[in-house]
């Protein structure tokens, strides 16, 4: 008898913990646009803010940039159902042609979407030769 009621118990246990939804990213925009900037001023940064809205602590397994001019930061720490998170990125034109970019970073996550993908473009302006 006791043996049927610990397993009655723990068969609701592992319901009630399945019933819980999984961690769940959600970003207030997942685009951010420097508009257009000077060569002389390489360096731009920007943030993008998500909140956990799924019911189990969210962990940022890792942030890869597309290319070595742009560095992603975020945060580290497992963030709580209904907490804010953010990751900076910093995207440095510093010996790269002027023009147009578009860029990518793609945020991993425990989350029910594993994956999200993160976009910065700007134009930076070629420096004025001096004569």
């Amino acid at each position: 008898m006791k043996k049927i009621i610990m397993v009655a118990l723990m068969l609701c246990s592992m319901t009630a913990l399945m019933a819980q939804k999984p961690a769940q990213i959600k970003f207030d925009k997942t685009t951010h646009d420097f508009g257009t900037f000077p060569e002389s001023e390489p360096k731009v940064t920007c943030v993008f803010t998500f909140t956990n809205i799924g019911e189990q602590p969210l962990v940022i397994n890792q942030a890869i940039a597309s290319c070595g001019c742009t560095v992603p930061e975020y945060t580290k720490a497992p963030v709580k159902p209904g907490e804010k998170g953010e990751i900076k990125v910093t995207y440095n034109g510093t010996g790269k042609f002027p023009g147009y970019f578009k860029k990518s970073i793609t945020v991993r996550t425990n989350g029910s979407v594993e994956m999200t993908r993160l976009y910065i473009e700007g134009n930076m302006t070629e420096a004025e030769k001096k004569e």
